[in-house]
């Protein structure tokens, strides 16, 4: 695999804290404010979303990587001070709002962390050092996760008199059931690299130096499967949650039929 390049015609989102770059099926998004451990803002948030809509469509697999010691060390906590971050709400000004536009806010503020699963793509989240709060959300919105044996993972909202709301909590249940969930976020204590992999939330903990090489080789392989099946792969167990015994064979069949079809050039 190459190096990936940046593309000269595309934005550019650094000052924000983001960056792009594609190799062909893969695109590499950088977290690159190691100065600021990554510290997250909405203009990142911004940069994040903006990153995921565009993406070119020949992309398969997108890596989540930081710069510097910290994978992010979570909200900028100008955010809760009078003077805020410039040009961007305070906590006391989103206290404030009216309902709607609480809740489109926050909403709008989501969007950084959800377009990670998208069923055209597989996320790889590559952690090192601390993901803390939005840090670990982020991290918690891709796919799959490689941490260096550095990492530490904590939810920290409880302790701030908040709850986890950019869109973690589902994906952190399902990875290690309510209880454990329960725990990590009402205590928010810190989980590290071992744990993680025990309890499932990570996929594999590596040496801190082999951390880059290591979610690069994942992306290898991802990428060496043909693309339609694995699309239709990571739909059937993204909605077996939420489907019966008998409703997830009927999925399979069906799934099945049109990796056949396709494969026989009857597809539609």
């Amino acid at each position: 695999m190459t190096a990936p390049v940046t593309d000269p015609q595309a934005p550019s989102w650094e000052q924000d804290g983001v960056r792009l770059e594609i190799d062909g099926e893969l695109a590499v998004v950088t977290l690159c404010q190691p100065k600021r451990r990554n510290a997250q803002s909405p203009a990142m948030w911004r940069a994040l979303a903006a990153a995921g809509r565009d993406l070119p469509g020949t992309v398969r697999v997108v890596l989540l990587r930081a710069e510097g010691v910290s994978f992010s060390a979570g909200l900028d906590r100008a955010m809760f001070t009078p003077e805020g971050i410039p040009g961007e709400p305070n906590f006391l000004r989103l206290a404030a709002a009216p309902d709607q536009e609480l809740d489109d806010t926050i909403a709008f503020y989501q969007e950084a962390f959800t377009w990670w699963r998208r069923p055209d793509l597989i996320s790889i989240a590559a952690v090192q050092g601390h993901a803390v709060g939005a840090g670990f959300q982020l991290a918690l919105g891709c796919d799959l996760r490689v941490v260096a044996d550095d990492a530490q993972f904590a939810m920290k909202e409880t302790s701030l008199g908040l709850v986890p709301d950019l869109a973690g909590t589902k994906p952190l249940t399902e990875l290690v059931g309510y209880a454990r969930a329960l725990e990590i976020c009402a205590t928010g204590r810190w989980v590290g690299a071992e744990e993680a992999a025990a309890i499932g939330l990570a996929n594999l903990a590596v040496p801190g130096a082999e951390l880059d090489a290591a979610a690069r080789d994942l992306a290898a392989a991802l990428l060496a499967a043909p693309r339609n099946a694995v699309t239709e792969t990571k739909a059937l167990l993204q909605g077996a949650s939420g489907r019966t015994f008998e409703e997830q064979r009927a999925a399979e069949r069906a799934a099945q039929a049109r990796r056949l079809r396709d494969l026989a050039g009857i597809g539609d």
